[in-house]
């Protein structure tokens, strides 16, 4: 079905006059949060889901494009993280009345920044710790606990979130990671949605293997 009305990723309502889903990029205020186009979260909002992210640690959170992330995800940064190689773990530093220096950064389990590729599905209640790398077109079962980096095109899914399987063979996912759907245009994207959309992955491959 053609539509006539062109994608824009700069809107915030994709729905019309649905508001419990959003892209996810124009409503980005944070500095330290990049979000690719056509991302989108089943909230009205986002930021709230992304929490201990505190502007001294300067770890970032990094999106790709076209990820779809379900209610109740949660982006863990590194600011949850407690200095773990003293006697205790307790952040007297961050409370009221307590005589102690806020610790090094060499002193606390910072965990870098947390990236998450592109065309990636989140399920529902998700957690993602801090420092996670998930690959392009992963899928993470919903209500996983997510504390290891996630091959692309990878299923998880558990507490902790183990691999489940590959969506695909090794070759159509080499075919798929080079194609780099998401970085064409809106144009040429809508001319693929059928190649993108079809379930006779053979298929799929011969397209992809005669646009290399």
């Amino acid at each position: 079905m053609e539509r006539k009305k062109k994608p824009d990723p700069n809107t915030v309502y994709p729905i019309p006059g649905y508001e419990k889903e959003i892209y996810v990029k124009p409503t980005i205020t944070n500095p330290n949060i990049f979000v690719g186009d056509f991302t989108y979260i089943a909230d009205s909002e986002f930021e709230n889901h992304v929490t201990h992210h505190y502007a001294w640690n300067g770890d970032k959170l990094i999106i790709g494009k076209f990820c779809q992330l379900a209610s109740g995800v949660e982006f863990v940064m590194n600011g949850a993280n407690h200095q773990m190689n003293a006697v205790s773990t307790f952040p007297f530093y961050t409370l009221e009345g307590w005589n102690m220096e806020p610790p090094t950064q060499s002193d606390l389990p910072l965990k870098g920044d947390t990236v998450v590729g592109n065309d990636v599905w989140i399920g529902q209640n998700a957690v993602i710790l801090p420092g996670v790398h998930i690959g392009d077109g992963a899928i993470i079962g919903a209500n996983s606990i997510v504390g290891h980096d996630v091959d692309p095109y990878t299923i998880v899914a558990g507490n902790p979130a183990r691999a489940l399987r590959k969506r695909f063979d090794d070759e159509l996912i080499n075919l798929l990671l080079a194609f780099r759907w998401w970085d064409k245009s809106i144009e040429e994207i809508n001319a693929l949605i059928p190649i993108l959309t079809c379930s006779d992955l053979e298929k799929v491959k011969k397209e992809l293997r005669a646009r290399r």
